[in-house]
């Protein structure tokens, strides 16, 4: 992987593959290789036609680990996104985010209008605006001194989802310390480019992609057949909608 200095802090990213830009944003506790590359989204993407670029959030992967849930609001991750682009010499790029990268882009996509070609939510509907219930839990799960000891089934995902992907668990916690940051209908509304939102059938973390879809002008929706929150990532309709959305969208 490459890397560059985003106001400070060492971000990880890939860069590969020619044609019209489009940036992946994975999700909490994921990485590039395990959200993007293991899922076969580069390949895919790449095999599209598109110049395909992933980062490893700040706290993630091969970026550097920071301790103060201050550095990991959405927002300033957004910001890391935006500083990529710069580096990369890209004035405008689809965005795709997956559950907390969904949130990463939609802040990108507030800030940086500019910046951005289309945007993809996947993997969070109405929930991105609702809100997700209390972090304090999940932190709580990270730092224990096993996954045995935790006592909510949902906690417990989290805290063995981080170690299956090798993740700094103290990084971790700091991040879902501040990263769950709300959107309002009232910002959702202000969206003025092609918006997609991609939800499985059976995903209770991400809430309906109908009712996020609603709040947005012009905005599509589609429901990824029978996939809970993990096993949506790398499904192929989930894959065939999204290359059909980019196919269409100006």
């Amino acid at each position: 992987m490459q890397r560059f200095d985003s106001d400070g802090v060492t971000i990880a990213y890939i860069d590969e593959g020619a044609g019209e830009p489009i940036m992946l944003i994975h999700g909490f506790a994921s990485n590039s290789t395990v959200n993007w590359r293991n899922t076969n989204w580069i390949k895919t993407l790449g095999s599209a036609g598109f110049r395909v670029i992933a980062f490893d959030n700040r706290g993630h992967g091969h970026s550097e680990k920071l301790y103060d849930p201050d550095q990991y609001s959405a927002p300033t991750m957004a910001e890391d996104a935006r500083r990529l682009l710069d580096h990369l010499g890209i004035d405008r790029a689809d965005i795709m985010g997956f559950s907390m990268g969904a949130r990463i882009t939609a802040f990108l996509a507030l800030n940086h209008p500019q910046r951005v070609r289309s945007a993809i939510f996947s993997g969070l509907g109405i929930n991105m605006v609702r809100g997700l219930g209390g972090s304090e839990p999940i932190a709580a799960a990270l730092l224990a001194p096993n996954a045995e000891d935790v006592v909510s089934d949902a906690a417990r995902s989290f805290r063995v989802f981080a170690e299956q992907t090798k993740s700094d668990r103290r990084a971790l916690a700091a991040c879902i310390r501040s990263s769950r940051i709300r959107i309002t209908p009232e910002q959702l509304k202000t969206l003025s480019y092609p918006v997609l939102v991609a939800v499985g059938s059976d995903d209770v973390i991400a809430g309906s992609a109908a009712e996020l879809a609603a709040l947005i002008p012009g905005a599509e929706y589609f429901e990824i057949p029978g996939r809970d929150h993990m096993k949506s990532v790398g499904d192929l309709a989930h894959k065939k909608g999204v290359i059909d959305f980019l196919s269409r969208r100006p």
